[in-house]
């Protein structure tokens, strides 16, 4: 989490290699993203996916939304047909109808259209999302939904979620541990419960004081620390 040019977006994009990385390391699996060939990075994207911020943007206007989500399985060698009805599964599995299939992108709500790339996403069986800010351009109604839609997916399917944000609220609710980003760099990072609790760096305190209602306490998840 930070501020707007903080450096998160940044991050995500060079996690899923969407960028080129200076130095460093993105491990999957034991795996350097960064260090593979074009062919072993090929392999590599099936385990990693990216949902975006901008439901309409990432979405192909052109393209019927079955195709849209099986277009990821084909290009990897996944016959037409069964990638075609496993879209549709997915489908009904981020909470649309598999009726919807055959529908244009333009056919949605912005709630829907983010299902509509979560479904994508979740088409490749990856063990890792990259969300990058992906309920900010939603309205607060459809936010609390599709944020419920990702925890219940990350722990029905057992995923690793990268969730980029500024939101703190959204941070609490859904992260077990927060990276702090000012500037392009890393200034905080830990469980949630004891960063919320006791904020080491200047910057950390000062975005947990801009929180409208300082009494108000974060929802942690179970599994962060005391």
């Amino acid at each position: 989490m930070g501020e707007s040019g903080s450096g998160k977006t940044t991050v995500s994009r060079l996690v899923t290699r969407l960028l080129d990385a200076d130095a460093g390391a993105v491990e999957v699996d034991g795996t350097d993203l960064l260090a593979c060939t074009p062919r072993e990075l090929r392999g590599m994207r099936k385990r990693i996916q990216m949902v975006f911020q901008d439901p309409m943007a990432s979405l192909n206007p052109r393209k019927r939304v079955v195709d849209i989500i099986a277009q990821g399985p084909i290009v990897h060698g996944e016959d037409p047909e069964k990638a075609r009805a496993r879209a549709r599964d997915l489908l009904e599995m981020v909470e649309l109808s598999p009726a919807a299939a055959n529908r244009f992108p333009h056919e949605f709500s912005g709630g829907q259209r983010q299902r509509i790339g979560i479904a994508r996403a979740l088409a490749m069986e990856p063990k890792v999302i990259v969300a990058d800010e992906p309920v900010s351009a939603l309205d607060v109604s459809v936010q609390a939904q599709v944020l419920k839609l990702l925890a219940d997916l990350r722990d029905r399917m057992n995923l690793s979620l990268l969730f980029v944000t500024h939101d703190l609220r959204v941070a609490a609710q859904l992260c077990d541990r927060i990276i702090v980003m000012q500037k392009g760099e890393v200034v905080e990072a830990g469980f949630t419960a004891e960063v919320f609790a006791n904020p080491q760096h200047p910057y950390t305190q000062n975005l947990l004081a801009s929180i409208p209602g300082r009494t108000w306490t974060p929802p942690f998840r179970k599994t962060d620390a005391a």
